[in-house]
């Protein structure tokens, strides 16, 4: 595995009672990456990232952030370590504020941040998101896009080095994709490395220098997005062969 790798992964499985939702994945991901993951619907995309931020704990297999082994260590060990993810359906407070949100996240997060030292931290990832209007709004009068970048600035509020995005475009209009790209670029931009599971095939072309296609739990291809998606085996699997 490389040396400067900030995620690599070798020979991850994971077994639910007779399903094997994983089945020995390898990857490596590079400080800067916007890594892109595709797969069908229970291709084991989201198991994966489970995997990665500690919410499931693989059968085999290791997961290790900037050299140290993470695999089997509880969520909030992976977050306080620097890896955080979002939720393909959004989980807010819904009775707290969208500040109250997010403060929630800075608190707990890798910066362990407090008083004004929280205040700050949370003005600047509303400000990043395009929140900042909506501070004083309860989570749960938002809409779906705003939902959606409430679920972004919760993770960046902790202060990742890697962050997790699970399906954030799901749901979002054309001009909202549009700028769901923009921030997932920026993100990249500040130093934060971005894995993506993406179910549209445009934004995950345009924003990943490299991607990973799942089905059936087993990787059938990996590489740059161009060459991925002329890859027999994924367009028989995902893409659809025509």
């Amino acid at each position: 595995m490389p040396a400067d790798a900030v995620i690599s992964v070798r020979g991850i499985s994971k077994r639910f009672g007779g399903l094997l939702a994983l089945a020995f994945i390898d990857f490596d991901v590079m400080p800067g990456d916007i890594f892109g993951i595709i797969g069908p619907n229970g291709a084991g995309k989201t198991t994966l990232f489970s995997c990665l931020v500690g919410a499931v704990e693989p059968t085999s297999g290791e997961i290790r952030f900037r050299g140290e082994r993470i695999e089997g260590l509880p969520n909030h060990a992976v977050v306080k370590r620097g890896v955080v993810r979002t939720h393909q359906i959004v989980r807010p407070f819904r009775e707290m504020t969208v500040m109250e949100n997010v403060a929630v996240a800075a608190h707990f997060g890798a910066g362990r941040r407090r008083g004004a030292d929280a205040a700050r931290r949370v003005r600047d990832v509303l400000g990043r998101t395009g929140l900042a209007a909506e501070a004083h709004a309860l989570a749960g009068t938002l809409t779906i896009g705003q939902l959606k970048r409430l679920e972004i600035a919760r993770a960046l509020a902790t202060e990742p080095q890697v962050i997790c995005l699970d399906e954030v475009m799901g749901g979002l209009n054309p001009a909202e994709i549009v700028g769901a790209m923009s921030l997932i670029r920026s993100i990249r931009d500040s130093g934060v490395t971005v894995l993506m599971i993406e179910h549209h095939v445009h934004a995950v072309v345009g924003l990943s220098n490299r991607i990973l296609v799942l089905n059936f739990g087993q990787k059938i291809a990996e590489g740059p997005p161009q060459a991925v998606l002329k890859d027999p085996a994924v367009i028989t699997a995902y893409l659809g062969d025509n």
